[in-house]
């Protein structure tokens, strides 16, 4: 970032707020999308910024964040990985239902920035890393969480590689997808089902049905 102060930027841009299916989680989210679309299509000009996906909390994300809040047991004592973590969401969860450690990935340095403020409020300590090594699976962890990474095709299809690498080195994987087009079909485990309001400047309705898949081992 060379020409804004992103802790500065990211307050400004935002206010503090629950999200819709996740009220025990406070997290700073844009009001609006146009604005700070606007405002970050003009920044890429000058400090290479990408699109704020950090600034809403993404049906996926939510869904994620749910089930981890409603079943504790599944991040309690263990080290987990949040992978395209966005603004922190789910980390933010499994720190807050007894995970050990978590690790919260993401490629956009400002939502790195937004996780570190998102994890300061809920008062949990998530460490941040800009990347992993798609080609190997991710060692220091128990457990890798992804909220809504399947909307592209490339890039749902080199991530899901990474997922199954990690399920086959004996890593427990957690996908929540809202009916995106490129959410993998097979060797999914359907763990439960969550209605996420939304809103229609992010979503072509007013909710999404997520899903949330464990994923296996394809033979």
């Amino acid at each position: 970032m060379t020409e804004i102060d992103p802790v500065a930027f990211i307050r400004a841009q935002t206010r503090l707020m629950p999200p819709s299916a996740v009220p025990e989680i406070m997290l700073h989210l844009a009001d609006e999308v146009t604005p700070l679309w606007k405002m970050t299509e003009e920044a890429l000009r000058t400090a290479n910024m990408p699109p704020p996906y950090w600034a809403f909390a993404w049906p996926g994300g939510q869904g994620m964040a749910r089930y981890i809040l409603d079943n504790p047991d599944i991040v309690r004592g263990k080290r987990v990985v949040d992978f395209a973590s966005g603004s922190g969401i789910g980390g933010i969860a499994a720190m807050k239902a007894g995970a050990k450690s978590v690790v919260a990935v993401d490629i956009d340095r400002l939502a790195l920035y937004a996780i570190d403020l998102n994890a300061v409020q809920n008062q949990v300590d998530i460490v941040i890393s800009e990347g992993v090594d798609l080609s190997i699976p991710y060692k220091k962890a128990n457990i890798i969480i992804a909220g809504d990474i399947c909307y592209q095709q490339g890039t749902s299809t080199a991530v899901t590689r990474w997922l199954r690498l990690c399920a086959e080195a004996g890593k427990t994987v957690y996908l929540a997808d809202p009916g995106r087009a490129y959410v993998p079909q097979e060797g999914m485990e359907k763990c439960a089902v969550y209605e996420v309001p939304t809103s229609r400047d992010l979503e072509d309705s007013d909710s999404r049905t997520v899903t949330v898949w464990r994923m296996g081992v394809v033979e």
